[in-house]
């Protein structure tokens, strides 16, 4: 088959996996054939080489597996980050939980942070991008994150001043810390997520406790115990409520939320005595 026959043919594979299976297709067999999608449209009369295997990418993502493991890469912010099964795919909310971390490390002159919980190592790249003299310590429980995030700091020559650590939370950070950024699981168990998600993406990224804001409050509580004068986090949407009872109770200088593109609240800012 051509790439215009192919493409079709590919179409019509993901209608039930994907909102935009068109182009999803185009993506897919664009990485396929190591072209960009203009390619696709300027030679579509071209045959298609080695069919069967673009075939078998096509299968994968008709179950639903996403797009970025499949490809191994996932865009993020002005970056390509390294993925796969076991790490977090980085979300477009996170960029506004960057610029907002941006603004303070900016303005505080800040030079020494942690991330809590890595993933795929999207927060900390970002700002140690955008921040020359800026130290971070990553941390994570799992191996999977802490693998592919060390390839991720490498890949953008960071690793000189991006540490990562297996550790819960903050257990294993004895630095003093200015600031602690994080993304950490806030859904609650019983939360019912589309097939994409839920059947792909890591469950101990995801998933927070019963209620979901478990994890929350207990880093909350960490770095307020460490004297750490900011913590920043991504949150659900249906949490601005429990937290704000939350950092009433266990007393903190300040607290502001901020909502996501959608217009949904994403996540918070505090401000430690």
């Amino acid at each position: 088959m051509n790439i215009n026959e192919t493409l079709k043919w590919a179409s019509k594979q993901l209608v039930e996996s994907c909102e935009r299976p068109t182009f999803e297709a185009e993506l897919l067999l664009a990485y396929h054939l190591k072209k960009d999608r203009t390619y696709l449209h300027a030679f579509d009369n071209n045959e298609v080489i080695q069919p069967e295997a673009f075939k078998r990418l096509v299968s994968r993502r008709a179950t639903h597996e996403p797009y970025e493991y499949i490809v191994g890469e996932a865009s993020f912010y002005d970056i390509e980050l390294n993925v796969e099964a076991g790490v977090l795919i980085p979300r477009p909310e996170t960029e506004i939980l960057i610029d907002l971390v941006a603004e303070i490390i900016e303005k505080e002159n800040i030079t020494h942070i942690a991330e809590v919980g890595v993933g795929s190592g999207a927060i900390s790249v970002v700002l140690a991008r955008k921040f020359s003299k800026l130290t971070i310590i990553a941390t994570d429980i799992c191996d999977t994150p802490i693998k592919v995030a060390t390839s991720n700091f490498k890949k953008y020559a960071l690793d000189d001043r991006v540490e990562i650590r297996k550790s819960n939370i903050l257990d294993e950070v004895n630095e003093a810390l200015e600031l602690v950024v994080s993304n950490p699981p806030y859904i609650a168990d019983d939360f019912e997520l589309e097939k994409n998600v839920a059947d792909y993406e890591p469950k101990e990224a995801l998933f927070g406790g019963s209620v979901g804001d478990e994890l929350l409050k207990q880093i909350v509580l960490d770095v307020k115990e460490r004297n750490i004068k900011y913590l920043a986090c991504e949150m659900g949407y249906d949490q601005k409520e429990p937290m704000t009872q939350f950092f009433n109770k266990v007393g903190v200088k300040s607290y502001k939320f901020y909502k996501d593109l959608a217009g949904f609240d994403r996540g918070f800012v505090v401000e430690f005595t």
